[in-house]
Order: structure tokens, then C-alpha cells, then sequence
């Protein structure tokens, strides 16, 4: 909404708060971050050699709609700063990609086995975080 938030205000103490309102607003798009008609082209560039994800990575998400792109590089910067801060709030790459894989990445309808999905959203999302530079450039 047009609500004007005050961070500062005790009740965005607690950073679950925060981060759960960050999964919800990606949650709730009509389409996902990763657009759903993209979701069987990037299970197969994570499936690819190791040498060649982060390329495939690389082209489609420059196929996404420009708005997904932006907001997807300003998106993993901020969570690459997380990780970064691994020692205070225990977030590694693999826990965030666990948090964010599923909500930022799936298919438009479920089918076959969920448990594999999770596994390649969350490969994805970590792919992303680990070559963040490769994927968006500097």
C-alpha cells in the first residue's frame, strides 16, 4: 500500500518480521520473480556442466522482463550483504536459498515429485549468490 513505514518503530525490531514481509510481497506476485514460463529452462542450465550454469544463468535471466531483472540484481545484492554477515545472523548461501529458492522460483503448476523442485530452486538461488558478479557484472 501507500502506507509511509517507520522502520525505526519498535515493532520492525525483529528481523523475522522483515524478512517474512520480503517473502510474502514475492510470494504473492501474480507471476514469480523467475517468470513461470522460464522455470523448465533454468532446471536445465543448473543441471548443466558447473562450467556452463552460470552462463545459461546468465542468458535467461536476460530473457526475464526488465522490472524482474532489476529488481532480481538489487534482490540478491542485498541478500549476497546477508550471507556476507554470515557470523552474526547464520545465514550462509545454502540457508538462503533454502528461505528464498521456493518463493522466487516455481513452476506454474506442481507436478512430479516437489521435494526435486526444491532442490533446483534452491541450487539456482545459491548459483545466483555465489556468482552474483558473473550473473549481473559489477
Amino acid at each position: 500500500t501507500d502506507e509511509k513505514l517507520d522502520l525505526n518503530d519498535s515493532k520492525w525490531e525483529d528481523i523475522h518480521v522483515i524478512t517474512g514481509a520480503l517473502k510474502m510481497f514475492f510470494r504473492e506476485l501474480p507471476e514469480p520473480l523467475f517468470t513461470y514460463n522460464h522455470f523448465n529452462d533454468f532446471v536445465n542450465a543448473i543441471k548443466q556442466e558447473p562450467r556452463q550454469r552460470v552462463h545459461a544463468v546468465k542468458d535467461l535471466i536476460k530473457q526475464l522482463p526488465k522490472p524482474n531483472q532489476d529488481t532480481m540484481q538489487v534482490l540478491f545484492r542485498h541478500l549476497k550483504r546477508v550471507v556476507e554477515n554470515g557470523e552474526k545472523n547464520r545465514m550462509t548461501y545454502q540457508s538462503v536459498a533454502i528461505v528464498f529458492g521456493p518463493t522466487l522460483l516455481k513452476p506454474e503448476k506442481e507436478s512430479g515429485n516437489i521435494a526435486v523442485h526444491t532442490v533446483y530452486q534452491n541450487q539456482i538461488v545459491e548459483l545466483i549468490l555465489l556468482e552474483l558478479n558473473s550473473v549481473f557484472g559489477r
